[in-house]
């Protein structure tokens, strides 16, 4: 029989973090000494729900989370237009509204990434199918709107949210058991390209540019398999960045130049797309599904 005092030890004993279960103590799994565990958590859950729902090939859209849709951006210009009328000389202003128009030029990105995964949902994801599934960061702009396009097409999409020091929220078009969490950017991009068959680039910033090159050094390289890369916006891409400059001064070869190619409809983003697997094989469609959704378009 135990004593008062020796049964209190044994509750604070059970009380204490030592007494915890490795797996459920937080505190422990959050040391710097666990990140190696960590990173193999956050590279196996995610592969291990994405088997089990089937997804076997998937298409990456990025672009910028600013570019919205016509919706959300006229009414900013709107109300920069009347606050500059009272105040014609605030330069700032001026400088904002400029800005703002320009993003109001840049909705119809956001339209043609909504028809784009739309029109690659509706393609492949067909009698209960899970290829090209559409896969983005999960956040607002031209993620919110590819996520949106495959909600459209009655399909499943992906979202792969990272945490940042600003809270980033999931779009509401994200298929839930399909949206995902992650804290390391390093294993986030391995899931992007894991069973990437195309990628899809809008107009965009850091992030943008980021997933961008991460993916054609990976092509380039040959550590991942061939996939077109296809970049949305011409005008905009080649002002960004001038790749025929690279190549001019011989940093990058010149059939680097032919790792991507560029695209300003939905509908010849995913002619490109088809046309890259009719010529090189290896789509991981049935035979002669991709022939088919280009000769059943309307």
């Amino acid at each position: 029989m135990h004593t008062k005092v020796e049964k209190e030890r044994v509750k604070r004993m059970k009380r204490h973090t030592a007494y915890m279960r490795a797996y459920e103590d937080l505190s422990f799994l959050n040391r710097e000494d666990l990140r190696p565990v960590r990173l193999q958590l956050e590279l196996l859950k995610p592969e291990l729900i994405l088997r089990e729902e089937g997804i076997t090939s998937t298409v990456v859209v990025f672009g910028s989370t600013r570019t919205e849709s016509r919706a959300k951006i006229e009414p900013m210009v709107e109300t920069l237009q009347k606050r500059l009328a009272a105040r014609p000389d605030d330069r700032r202003l001026a400088a904002q509204l400029a800005v703002a128009r320009r993003l109001l030029a840049k909705t119809r990105y956001y339209d043609e990434a909504r028809k784009f995964a739309h029109l690659v949902s509706r393609a492949c994801q067909a009698d209960g199918r899970c290829d090209y599934v559409i896969v983005t960061g999960g956040g607002p702009g031209i993620m919110e709107a590819a996520n949106r396009g495959a909600h459209d097409a009655g399909a499943k999409s992906i979202g792969l949210n990272i945490t940042l020091p600003l809270e980033q929220v999931p779009n509401p078009y994200i298929t839930p058991e399909l949206c995902f969490q992650f804290h390391y950017f390093a294993l986030r991009k391995m899931h992007f390209m894991m069973r990437a068959k195309a990628m899809v680039a809008f107009p965009g910033g850091y992030g943008t540019m980021d997933e961008l090159f991460e993916a054609l050094t990976l092509v380039q390289t040959g550590k991942v398999k061939s996939l077109p890369v296809i970049l949305f916006g011409e005008e905009f891409w080649s002002r960004a960045v001038d790749f025929e400059f690279l190549r001019d001064e011989g940093v990058i070869a010149p059939e680097d130049l032919d790792l991507f190619r560029y695209a300003e409809t939905a509908q010849e983003a995913w002619d490109k797309i088809q046309d890259y697997y009719d010529k090189h094989g290896g789509s991981g469609l049935p035979p002669g599904a991709l022939r088919k959704t280009r000769k059943g378009r309307k």
